[in-house]
């Protein structure tokens, strides 16, 4: 069968240019232009679509094929194209037949050529033919139109839909340019959904911006460009100034006896000689020599010296921001207010995750762990689920914390932050999968976080994280917080 993008190429009709014209007329639409001034990060977001777009619609011409009647008058001009003049002469009436019955555009104009003309010299049988192609592309152009308009039609109304989305969600996520352009990819997802309630979304979002305190904490947690220190290879020896302790006779401690003329620090048995007179010569005599038995006092002091030592210089290489993998206890004693800061946590963690083109995967453990990737292309689908998840059960922390040491292996979450959002009443952990996390802290660098909501988190379980950032979610620190704002 022959196809619309096949008689283009065969008819030379320049089917890029009538896609270009389909996609000015879709950016041109009022619609558009009220969107774009209302959201200028989403505009550009969407331009970047415009490629896509136009191998849609090629795809489209592509696998559209050709109506019987139209393939087989264009098989019909092909045979008369290749016909001699003389020959052609002789066919003419039987073609203005088959056109006939082909129900051609071009009957009428044929048959008043063929009145005209005949017998067709050669000019004029070139004539005939030149106006017969153009009879053909005016076909082809309307089908065109008509597969084009239909398209357009589509693409409108489902542009309108993501607008109406992205537009109501720009201000939650649309940090920067990079979270716009997610949160436009993550809304062709949600098209071919059950119905989507953005809705609690933004009721997360308010939530968030009514705990400050929860949203500095989020922001704390993402890993900044830090400097990682890397030795260089060669090692160089260069003078270094050290400062060392010498004995010295500063009077501190008593250090023994010894010989001096120091009166001050005469023994008793030295002094006796002055109270005997046969003998009060002798004594000046050892003064005079510094020979009296004397305390012998010392002290210590600091003196420099220059040393030559090996000097391992170091140059400092940016770590690359690493992404989130979030666990989030869903047990029964995280109901309530705990419950919505944990939701409200995971949704300010996914927007750091789109305004820094990072990955966010959530696991929500109790008894059972629940996976959902947010920053897919069906992140939005995924959060709604997330954050209409209610929190019952028990706890069973080491199998979510085993299956994030699993997870971190893998090259795809290498440099990863976990971050564990529970109240940690919780079993205690068994020792191989410690070991399994110390392993992973040391060898891979990966960094566990701890949030706790919780006072009576065990410590024994604590122990084992990087950072532990405490939100007190009790009555008395809620007011508190309440009465600073």
């Amino acid at each position: 069968m022959l196809t619309l993008s096949t008689l283009d190429m065969l008819l030379a009709i320049n089917e890029g240019q009538l896609i270009e014209e389909v996609i000015i007329a879709i950016l041109a639409s009022p619609q558009l232009a009220i969107f774009f001034e209302k959201h200028p990060r989403l505009k550009k977001a969407l331009l970047k679509d415009i490629h896509q777009w136009k191998k849609s619609l090629q795809q489209r011409v592509k696998e559209t094929l050709v109506p019987t009647m139209i393939a087989d008058e264009f098989a019909l001009y092909q045979q008369t194209q290749s016909l001699g003049n003389a020959i052609f002469n002789q066919q003419v009436e039987q073609i203005l037949a088959e056109l006939n019955k082909l129900d051609s555009s071009f009957i009428e104009e044929a048959s008043q050529l063929i009145k005209t003309n005949k017998p067709f010299s050669p000019a004029q049988q070139a004539l005939f033919i030149q106006h017969w192609r153009i009879s053909l592309i005016f076909q082809v152009t309307a089908l065109h139109k008509a597969l084009f308009d239909q398209e357009q039609e589509q693409l409108l109304a489902e542009l309108q839909e993501r607008l109406a989305l992205s537009g109501s969600l720009s201000n939650t996520f649309s940090e920067n340019d990079r979270a716009a352009g997610r949160l436009w990819d993550m809304s062709k997802g949600v098209l071919t959904k059950p119905p989507f309630d953005e809705k609690i979304i933004q009721r997360y979002s308010d939530f968030l911006d009514q705990q400050p305190e929860l949203h500095k904490l989020a922001s704390l947690l993402g890993r900044s460009k830090t400097a990682k220190s890397l030795p260089e290879e060669s090692v160089i020896f260069e003078p270094v100034t050290i400062v060392e302790k010498a004995p010295d006779t500063t009077p501190e401690q008593v250090n023994g006896i010894g010989l001096s003329d120091d009166i001050l620090r005469l023994l008793p048995t030295e002094l006796a000689l002055l109270g005997i007179n046969e003998i009060e010569y002798e004594f000046y005599r050892k003064l005079v020599e510094k020979q009296l038995n004397t305390y012998r006092l010392q002290g210590d002091n600091w003196q420099e010296r220059t040393v030559l030592r090996p000097v391992t210089h170091h140059h400092d290489e940016e770590r690359p921001r690493g992404p989130f993998i979030v666990c989030i206890d869903t047990s029964g004693s995280m109901g309530g207010f705990n419950e919505q800061c944990a939701k409200a946590f995971g949704l300010a963690l996914m927007k750091i995750a789109l305004a820094d083109n990072r990955s966010c995967h959530v696991m929500l453990f109790s008894t059972e762990t629940v996976h959902y990737q947010l920053s897919s292309s069906n992140g939005l689908q995924d959060l709604i689920k997330f954050l209409n998840q209610s929190f019952r059960g028990g706890t069973d922390l080491s199998a979510c914390l085993d299956n994030v040491a699993e997870k971190l292996n893998s090259p795809a979450w290498k440099d990863a932050d976990a971050v564990v959002i529970s109240d940690f009443v919780a079993q205690r952990l068994p020792e191989n999968l410690i070991n399994k996390i110390k392993k992973s802290q040391q060898q891979q660098h990966n960094r566990f976080h701890a949030v706790t909501l919780s006072n009576y988190g065990k410590p024994s379980i604590m122990k084992i994280f990087d950072h532990i950032w405490r939100f007190d979610t009790g009555l008395k620190s809620r007011l508190l917080r309440r009465w600073r704002q």
